[in-house]
């Protein structure tokens, strides 16, 4: 077409290695047929912009379309430039295409291989743009200069400045079908899509009140019974993830439930093959009463707890009763009056109704056939159907899918107003190659100052899939901050949120109740170092690393579900600097006092345990962020104030998601008064505890002054009542990488080490060394005389220790032959009495230290509801916060702003 100019660029650029790949990649899969030779090379629109300036725009450094002023022209030249077999859903062809678009053509002429036309002429002020582009070229011409994403002026002058890139992997599409779920292949799903409406419950959901006269079944299983719906291949321990794809299992899906004889039939056709679904075996032993056997959680033989199933063919008058008979915990919110979910697709269709609490004769108990392996429990239920012919679904708590998550970011993404303070990411990309997502959440700033000066906050959810409460709890805080609410702009002027909605969608996807596809708890595995086993918390615990590198994190909050308690608490971890002390409790105590109805600060934990090392809140902690929670919220419902003795809906979830943004406003008001209240009356609830653990110890001690010194793990309560399980470690798989990896990290650090040290700074240091054992020849020598007479002291004897570790270097206490003697008699005292003499201990030091100020220690949190705040008691502050803020601009405290563009 160009033969001059042609044969001048082949002699002065060498082809672009980018471009031939795209070039051998687009022909093999059939989306470019054009011949070699025209296919122009990257440098070509430069040298054609200066000797043809007709040329148009497209592509070569952004897409141009802006140079056309004429609205119908732009249009229309838009539908010309597409070639035959580009496809527009494909991301990764963009490049490429943008590069195919630059090819000019004459008006007259067209390619037979590109269906692309030129137009001959264009206004003077798109010529006047081009040569000033082409004048300030310069930057554009250079070979280092790879790069398509540079901004341009309203001169269009080259603007040293990249656009915002691109995903590195695809995203939601702003229209056509979502991202389909992906499954591991041994999995096989059904086609239909599974969608349920919400819906509000227009009276209370009473807990069920046992009679005591509740049916025990025996089980029969399928020696004498009918299997009608069972699983044929569930992987479990021994066998791992290996791939997986859309859709499951390759093949026909073949129907597992029975085959029904005639209309007169009614038998219950189950089905579980669904996103989310859990039922591996459901056994016909009488005409109404079927024995239920969930699945455990992939490649593991544990963890029964979610359910998720569909029934078909229901009869109205019949009752009918279901028995699982396969659940692993001893303890259960049912036997405090929890009752199961259950949804009717002919009331939801008819009378728009959505799930509700359904089920009589509700009975929790062993299962004695055991079989000698570990002991299974049962849960037992009547249930009516509401109609006859109908298509229900049972679960154990509302679900909420990983489908339905992408269809909320989908809503978010497709909002002008949202996109503008809200940016959606790609974290990383789970095992089964399902997108975690990540939400930055803040307001544009004005200055780089504003910016870095913002704090952070960080949320999270569903690590846990079969805790879908915490889903809804998430939607609800979500709704809030992305509204237009004065209080949600505000909190968006003074924070960064950082948002992970689902950090494991592959076990959403499966119906998972705790495990990834790793077959692993991953909250007892943040401090990992196998990203490709667990890319979902490693990549979330390098966010958070990064972030705290640029800014400071104000508060990690990651949501969960509770089987064993009611209301809604949290787990936090005790802060031993006297600076901040109590420090950690005024977030949980505020939050119960915004939502007395809902939230128990009587049920909250602080206690660090070596089992929960491994948490999200503790790693979070220990990596310096002092407020770091696990928000725990109930599967069954409040015994809290106006709600007592009722289920939660999903209404109360999100209305919490809420409030949690109302008391982070509390929290950060630059009025310190509330602030200061609670933490007064956090140490009047203390110290009423602390009483109340002397008297069951049978001393007597007065608690006056400043006990601030005390560290409180030591006493507190541990949360063995946690819904919690201990790690397994690693599978067999990969503890080889595992150890491979840690000798890398010991080499590593070897070579790091500081090199040798000549013979005479050797000397010198030998020196140096004899005279610091001189000087501390008396105080080392004490030290191993009260180490030999208790070999093994106890936690708080340790830590009472170190926090009046100034004083012991002072004073240099000595022990008399009396005092050893004494000692060594009490050696073999029960842990009461050591406590106690722990606790004098403490208290004489703390007095020679600071006269007229007394020890104390925290007790034992007790179950007693005396001490727990009045549950209806409301906040004695007031409610509208930031009263001078909202009045007018002018007197706002100037907080920093902006979007802020952390990708992982």
């Amino acid at each position: 077409m160009f033969p001059t100019l042609e044969t001048e660029l082949k002699q002065e650029t060498l082809p672009d290695p980018y471009e031939d790949f795209m070039y051998r990649h687009l022909r093999y899969y059939g989306y470019f047929k054009a011949q070699r030779g025209s296919l122009p090379n990257s440098a070509t629109p430069q040298h054609l912009w200066k000797n043809n300036p007709q040329c148009l725009l497209s592509g070569s450094v952004g897409e141009r379309h802006d140079l056309i002023p004429d609205p119908l022209q732009k249009e229309k030249l838009l539908s010309t430039q597409g070639f035959t077999g580009s496809n527009p859903g494909r991301g990764h062809g963009t490049a490429h295409q943008a590069t195919l678009r630059r090819r000019p053509t004459c008006h007259n002429q067209k390619d037979p291989q590109l269906k692309y036309t030129r137009p001959t002429c264009l206004s003077s002020t798109v010529r006047r743009q081009i040569e000033a582009v082409s004048r300030g070229s310069l930057l554009l011409s250079s070979p280092l200069l790879k790069s398509r994403q540079l901004l341009h002026n309203d001169f269009g002058e080259v603007n040293p400045r990249l656009r915002e890139p691109r995903d590195l992997f695809a995203f939601l599409p702003s229209s056509g079908p979502l991202q389909a779920p992906r499954w591991p292949i041994e999995c096989e799903v059904i086609k239909e899509n599974i969608h349920h409406i919400e819906w509000i419950p227009p009276q209370p959901e009473y807990f069920y009140q046992p009679t005591g006269n509740e049916k025990v079944p025996e089980i029969v299983g399928e020696e004498e019974g009918t299997v009608v719906y069972q699983l044929d291949s569930v992987p479990t321990e021994g066998s791992y993830f290996t791939s997986s794809r859309v859709g499951g299992k390759r093949g026909i899906i073949k129907d597992l439930a029975v085959t029904l004889q005639g209309p007169e039939d009614n038998a219950l056709l189950f089905e579980s093959r669904f996103e989310s679904g859990n039922l591996q075996k459901a056994v016909r032993v009488d005409t109404y009463e079927y024995e239920l056997t969930l699945r455990t959680d992939l490649y593991t033989n544990k963890y029964t707890q979610w359910f998720y199933f569909r029934v078909q063919n229901t009869r109205k008058d019949a009752t009918y009763r279901f028995t699982i008979v396969n659940l692993l915990k001893p303890k259960s919110l049912y036997t405090l009056g929890m009752k199961p979910l259950m949804y009717s697709q002919l009331d939801a269709n008819t009378h728009n109704i959505g799930w509700r609490r359904e089920g009589s004769e509700i009975k929790y108990y062993k299962n004695n056939t055991d079989g000698g392996q570990q002991p299974f429990y049962c849960l037992t239920w009547t249930i009516q159907f509401p109609h006859d012919q109908d298509t229900c679904f049972f679960a154990h708590c509302y679900p909420y899918t990983y489908t339905d998550l992408q269809c909320y970011l989908l809503s978010v993404a497709n909002n002008p107003v949202q996109a503008q303070f809200c940016k959606l990411r790609t974290l990383c990309r789970s095992l089964a190659g399902n997108v975690v997502y990540l939400l930055t959440i803040t307001n544009p700033s004005r200055t780089p100052q504003e910016a870095a000066a913002k704090k952070a906050v960080v949320l999270s959810a569903r690590v846990h899939p079969g805790e879908s409460n915490g889903s809804w709890i998430m939607k609800g805080f979500l709704d809030f901050i992305l509204s237009n609410s004065p209080d949600a702009q505000l909190l968006r002027n003074i924070f960064v949120f950082k948002v992970v909605p689902m950090l494991n969608p592959d076990g959403v996807i499966v119906g998972n109740s705790r495990c990834s596809l790793a077959g692993r708890d991953l909250n007892r595995h943040y401090k990992t170092i196998l990203k490709d086993s667990f890319p979902c918390i490693w990549y979330t615990r390098n966010m958070i690393k990064r972030l705290l590198e640029e800014r400071e994190v104000l508060l990690y909050c990651d949501f969960h579900g509770h089987s064993r308690k009611n209301n809604i608490f949290l787990y936090g971890c005790n802060n031993n600097d006297r600076k901040y002390w109590l420090h950690e409790r005024v977030f949980p105590l505020m939050l119960s006092k915004n939502a007395p109805d809902k939230f128990s600060f009587h049920s909250c934990n602080f206690k660090v345990q070596r089992c929960k090392e491994g948490t999200g809140r503790v790693v979070m902690w220990r990596m310096g962020i002092l407020n770091s929670y696990t928000m725990e919220s109930t599967f069954g419902g409040s015994t809290l104030g106006n709600k007592r003795d009722t289920h939660f809906t999903t209404e109360d979830l999100k209305s919490l998601g809420h409030q949690v943004c109302d008391t982070l406003l509390d929290f950060c008001d630059p009025d310190r008064a509330k602030f200061m209240q609670c933490l007064e009356e956090l140490k009047e609830l203390l110290q009423q505890e602390i009483h109340k653990k002397f008297n069951e110890l049978g001393q007597d001690m007065e608690l006056e002054g400043n006990w601030s010194g005390i560290s409180l793990s030591d006493i507190e309560s541990s949360t063995s009542g946690s819904d919690s399980s201990l790690s397994d470690g690693l599978p067999a798989h990969l503890l080889n990488i595992a150890r491979e990896l840690n000798k890398k990290k010991r080499l590593y650090k070897k070579k790091k080490k500081k090199p040798l040290q000549t013979r005479k700074q050797r000397n010198e240091q030998y020196q140096k060394n004899s005279l610091m054992r001189e000087f501390k020849l008396t105080d080392v020598a004490e030290r191993a005389g009260f180490a030999s007479t208790l070999q093994k002291p106890h936690a708080f004897s340790r830590n009472s220790k170190n926090t009046s570790s100034s004083m012991v270097r002072n004073e240099k206490p000595r022990l008399n032959e009396s005092q050893l003697n004494a000692r060594d008699k009490d050696t073999s005292l029960d842990p009461s009495n050591v406590t106690a003499l722990i606790l004098s201990q403490s208290k004489e030091r703390t007095q020679r230290e600071k006269p007229g100020f007394t020890a104390s220690c925290s007790a034992k949190r007790s179950t007693n509801r005396s001490q727990e705040p009045a549950r209806d008691m409301k906040p004695s502050w007031s409610r509208n916060r930031y009263p001078v803020a909202k009045r007018g601009r002018a007197t706002l405290m100037v907080y920093p702003s902006l979007h802020v563009y952390t990708y992982p």
